[in-house]
Parts: C-alpha cells; sequence; structure tokens
C-alpha cells in the first residue's frame, strides 16, 4: 500500500553535510505522515527527525539544531537535512511512514535503509 525509496545516504568527513530524501508511492501514500529513524551498529533503532500529527516537528536531542526534517506533500517525500556530522551520526537510516486504520491501529511502512558514514 505505502512503498519507500530512500536515497542520499554516503560517506561525508566530519562537518560536512548531507541530505537525504525519501519518495512514498502507491494506493496510500498521500495519507502517511514520514519519520526518519537511524540503527548504528550494536544499538537499537531510534527515531531521529519526525513530525507530530500536529504537523510540528520533533527530534532526538543528539540531533537538535543539526537535522532540519522537510516534506513536500505534493511529492509524498520527506527530506532530513544533516548538517555539521559527527562521527556518531554514522548508521543506517530508514525512513519510516505510518497512519492510523479505521479501527485505530497503527500501520507502518518502513524503507530499505541507507547508510550514513561520517568519518575522515
Amino acid at each position: 500500500q505505502v512503498q519507500l525509496k530512500e536515497s542520499g545516504g554516503g560517506l561525508v568527513q566530519p562537518g560536512g553535510s548531507l541530505r537525504l530524501s525519501c519518495a512514498a508511492s502507491g494506493s496510500r501514500s498521500s495519507t502517511v505522515t514520514m519519520d526518519w529513524y537511524r540503527q548504528a551498529p550494536g544499538k537499537q533503532r531510534e527515531l531521529v527527525a519526525g513530525f507530530t500529527s500536529g504537523g510540528t516537528t520533533n527530534y532526538a536531542d543528539s540531533v537538535k539544531g543539526r537535522f532540519t526534517i522537510s516534506r513536500d506533500n505534493a511529492k509524498n517525500t520527506v527530506y532530513l537535512q544533516m548538517n555539521s556530522l559527527k562521527p556518531e551520526d554514522t548508521a543506517v537510516y530508514y525512513c519510516n511512514a505510518w497512519r492510523i486504520g479505521l479501527a485505530g491501529g497503527r500501520y507502518d511502512y518502513w524503507g530499505q535503509g541507507t547508510q550514513v558514514t561520517v568519518s575522515s
């Protein structure tokens, strides 16, 4: 019902920038809210940046002031602008899309992940 395609990962030096993109497609792509998660080796997946149901943004404390999430509703695309990158930002970044069904249950959809490596 929702397919997600991520792009924009790669290798960057500390202090550098990257922009991730995630495009949603499918029959329900216009009804989902989209967030970014990441998972570093040996760690649990964590929410990096997302939108609340009210449309405001929220960020993990570790990325506040450095990362910015934005979206283009016409393109069903969400972006993650990452500035002042640090080695500890190294992880696989996942796009997540979710919606609430008619019965109240939450439906989650995940992208395949894109590797971000911050290293000199």
